[in-house]
């Protein structure tokens, strides 16, 4: 196993997926991987990550793994399990509605863990996004407007990404 300059086994990455409940972030690794495995339990409107999703892409000679995280703010402990060992993240939010409390110390979190990490400004496809607004909550950061259900869109985004990675 060889293991990069920054601590990433060589050929191989861990990216966790964070963000609050419904922003995106089982819906992202859907569209990555269709075959993505998910711990979900039903809750009063529809289903909700409980534990973890995973799914796993090939991407110019990477294997990337993503891990997403569930959202609410009680499986805090296991977004600190996830994002063990992680190689960088990803930081989706809904440009739908305001930034919530959990969305800002997610991305102060990232800020000073020193991860690389990047926005995604998700349901940019709906008429009452405003990602516009939500951008300069997220300066000095690499940003991403998309709908995480457009393949193209998030296969162009990841690749961006990873390659940023260097």
């Amino acid at each position: 196993m060889q293991v990069g300059v920054s601590g990433m086994v060589k050929g191989r990455l861990k990216i966790v997926v964070f963000g609050r409940y419904h922003a995106g972030k089982s819906s992202l690794i859907q569209t990555l991987d269709p075959t993505s495995k998910h711990i979900e339990a039903d809750n009063e409107r529809d289903t909700t990550t409980v534990a973890f999703d995973l799914g796993r892409v090939h991407l110019k000679g990477e294997e990337v793994y993503l891990f997403g995280t569930p959202g609410q703010e009680r499986f805090e402990f296991v977004r600190e399990i996830v994002a063990h060992g992680m190689d960088a993240a990803l930081l989706v939010v809904d440009s739908t509605q305001e930034v919530d409390l959990i969305t800002l110390n997610q991305f102060a979190y990232l800020k000073d863990s020193k991860i690389p990490f990047a926005v995604i400004l998700n349901k940019c496809d709906c008429s009452d996004a405003r990602p516009g607004k939500l951008r300069p909550l997220f300066h000095e950061t690499m940003i991403f407007e998309v709908s995480t259900r457009d393949s193209k869109q998030i296969a162009v985004m990841l690749e961006k990404f990873v390659e940023s990675l260097g």
